[in-house]
């Protein structure tokens, strides 16, 4: 095997790459990349056997060959070769030899017939959505996903496909992430949930790089696929069922306040400062005209911020946990958001002004 790129050309590939391949493995061969030459196009794959990626590059002066070579090394030293270099990798016995300028490195590889391949999705489903809606869908809402919860099913994303519609929906018991898209006509009109792990939900949201380019998405009975012209991602799912969602999302949440996004989120943030560390409660009043915010310590120091707000709702007083709300609000876009409430015991929903495409839950908290 033998083949030349210039050096950005291949850092890419590396870079879209490396950060599946675990740092710590039960197999030798999962801490290697799989370097595949086939007819002047290389293709690099990592897998931690969850999460496997894919990336593509056309070479010059190739011979067709495979191999596995250390990936973080591999990383490494492509990047710190300097801008504009022509890299030149030659496999001779069982070393893999890099040269670029007056530099030579020398790699120990492992067999190509040693690293694992997840199977072939068999895709129940295929589904074409813009990169730019797939990667806003899981940036609005994949920061409300569960950590190392006992509820496995909460540690992912879930997708749930219906009606043309594809809906990504995180939870943590706490709060919820909503948001929706509407998918072009000729997508199959099923319906069916998959929850993609958390390890998953990072490496795809690292991946997509926004823009008009359409992704396929294959959705088999235990894999996600996505496939883009330059790389293929797939990631086991989660085995479980998610809770039905719809059933948080309150009903009857009468008494609206509409507020600056912006404000609210720069006096919550100022408030946070002097919440209590471990609970990170605040109380918000309201008013007709004005939303009061305050925060308290167990050292007895206090925060009160007032914002002005749009609202006839009188004399309701509600604790919340503040980063829960802030995490809300750094995920809506427009300029006022509508803060949906029924009474003090009852959880928020938060959502843009003019749209319910995203919505977020919040849970009370008893302060």
């Amino acid at each position: 095997m033998r083949f030349s790129l210039q050096r950005e050309a291949f850092l890419k590939p590396l870079a879209q790459v490396v950060n599946v391949v675990e740092r710590r493995q039960t197999l030798p061969v999962l801490a290697n990349f799989l370097v595949q030459v086939r007819q002047g196009q290389l293709s690099l794959t990592g897998t931690d056997l969850e999460v496997e990626m894919v990336a593509r590059s056309n070479v010059e002066e190739a011979e067709d060959g495979e191999v596995t070579v250390p990936a973080r090394k591999l990383f490494e030293i492509v990047r710190a070769l300097p801008d504009g270099s022509k890299v030149t990798l030659t496999q001779t016995n069982e070393k893999l030899n890099i040269q670029a300028g007056r530099s030579r490195f020398t790699l120990a590889t492992l067999p190509a017939n040693d690293f694992p391949s997840i199977d072939e999705v068999e895709a129940n489903e295929r589904i074409s959505i813009p990169e730019a809606s797939l990667k806003e869908l899981i940036e609005r809402t994949a920061f409300a996903m569960a950590q190392q919860d006992v509820r496995y099913y909460l540690n992912g994303l879930l997708f749930d496909l219906q009606n043309h519609l594809l809906r990504c929906v995180a939870t943590d018991g706490h709060r919820l992430a909503l948001c929706e898209t509407s998918l072009e006509q000729g997508t199959a009109d099923s319906k069916r949930q998959i929850i993609l792990p958390r390890k998953g939900v990072t490496e795809l949201q690292r991946l997509l790089e926004g823009g008009d380019r359409v992704l396929e998405l294959e959705l088999g009975r235990n894999h996600l696929r996505v496939k883009r012209d330059d790389v293929t991602f797939t990631s086991k799912l989660i085995d479980g069922r998610f809770p039905d969602y719809a059933a948080v999302i309150p009903i009857g949440a009468d008494r609206e306040v509409r507020v600056d996004r912006e404000a609210l989120r720069a006096a919550l943030q100022r408030a946070a400062i002097l919440s209590n560390e471990k609970y990170r409660g605040i109380r918000v009043e309201i008013s007709p005209g004005l939303l009061k915010i305050n925060a308290h310590n167990p050292e007895q120091e206090e925060a009160q911020e007032e914002v002005e707000a749009d609202t006839k709702v009188d004399d309701l007083a509600i604790g919340f946990n503040v980063n829960y709300l802030l995490d809300a609000l750094g995920a809506l876009r427009e300029e006022h958001v509508i803060v949906a409430l029924r009474d003090a015991n009852s959880s928020a929903l938060v959502r843009e002004a003019s749209s319910e495409k995203c919505r977020h839950v919040v849970m009370p908290l008893r302060l």
